[in-house]
């Protein structure tokens, strides 16, 4: 790991914001749009020192737009497939990606990435 580096914190937007039954559904693109002014404002809880934080948005939040703090990318394809390629991207910096998804919580292991759940970024 290159500790000069700063954290490299991905959260998958559909995920954690799917893990609040708020009505997030009638505005996916909003819903994305509270979650990056909370990164931006409020950080990662638990994580200390700098970090560069993305958000990745897919289906009908793609779209949003980066804020200072938090750069918001959004997903071609499948949102999982493209944080798998942030991660496998960020060589020997350390990343944590922000996720409840097995799947993807295994796939982002693999390449060495921590992860943290929902709650991390959202209470």
């Amino acid at each position: 790991m290159n500790s000069n580096a700063p954290l490299l914190v991905v959260v998958d937007a559909a995920n954690v914001v799917g893990s609040v039954p708020d009505g997030w559904w009638r505005d996916r693109k909003g819903a994305a749009e509270r979650l990056r002014d909370r990164l931006a404002s409020d950080g990662v809880q638990g994580v200390d020192g700098p970090v560069e934080v993305v958000l990745v948005v897919e289906g009908a939040a793609r779209g949003v737009e980066s804020v200072a703090g938090v750069r918001v990318e959004s997903a071609a394809g499948s949102g999982d497939d493209h944080i798998v390629d942030v991660v496998a991207g960020a060589g020997a910096r350390p990343v944590l990606v922000v996720t409840a998804d097995r799947e993807l919580r295994r796939r982002v292991g693999e390449l060495g990435a921590e992860v943290a759940g929902p709650r991390s970024v959202r209470p």
